[in-house]
């Protein structure tokens, strides 16, 4: 049995530091500390405390897709042919090895996953998809969605969060 981690307990400034790394990850650490109104060294103990307890998994660049080259985003729903526990750990570990997936999630409302898929053009797209139902990974019918233009794409706004 894991010990309970004791509750953060997070105030405005943290939520504050949240909300600019999340938005500007490589922001100088003076300047972040300017932004939320504290001095460097208390920003900077924050920070730590932020990262240690996991609110802050790790920094990250935004690369736009488009400037690399031609490409295509999908996203699928996916339903499996059987609801047994196996079933699920053994399409998570298929879809854990598929580098084209960079997004995928356990939903509830009528599919079991929605996956983000990122391939060179759709016939790409559709080798990858191919395969998965090869797989065996249990994929009993899919839907996919093909992105014509990105509208929004933000991190969550941490001030809706608890």
């Amino acid at each position: 049995m894991t010990p309970a981690r004791p509750e953060l307990r997070l105030d405005d400034r943290d939520i504050a530091i949240l909300a600019v790394l999340s938005r500007e990850g490589r922001i100088a650490k003076t300047a972040l500390a300017a932004r939320v109104n504290l001095s460097p060294t208390p920003c900077w103990d924050r920070m730590q405390r932020l990262e240690k307890a996991g609110l802050i998994r790790g920094y990250r660049a935004d690369i736009s897709l488009a400037a690399l080259g031609k490409h295509v985003q999908v996203f699928v729903t996916v339903e499996l042919d059987s609801h047994r526990a196996e079933s699920f750990q053994t399409f998570e570990r298929v879809i854990a090895r598929m580098d084209q997936v960079t997004g995928c999630w356990a939903i509830g409302g009528g599919y079991d996953y929605l996956m983000q898929v990122v391939a060179s053009d759709v016939a790409a797209f559709q080798d990858m998809m191919d395969g998965l139902l090869e797989s065996r990974a249990g994929v009993r019918r899919y839907f996919s969605y093909i992105v014509t233009k990105p509208v929004k794409d933000m991190p969550p706004a941490t001030a809706l969060l608890p």
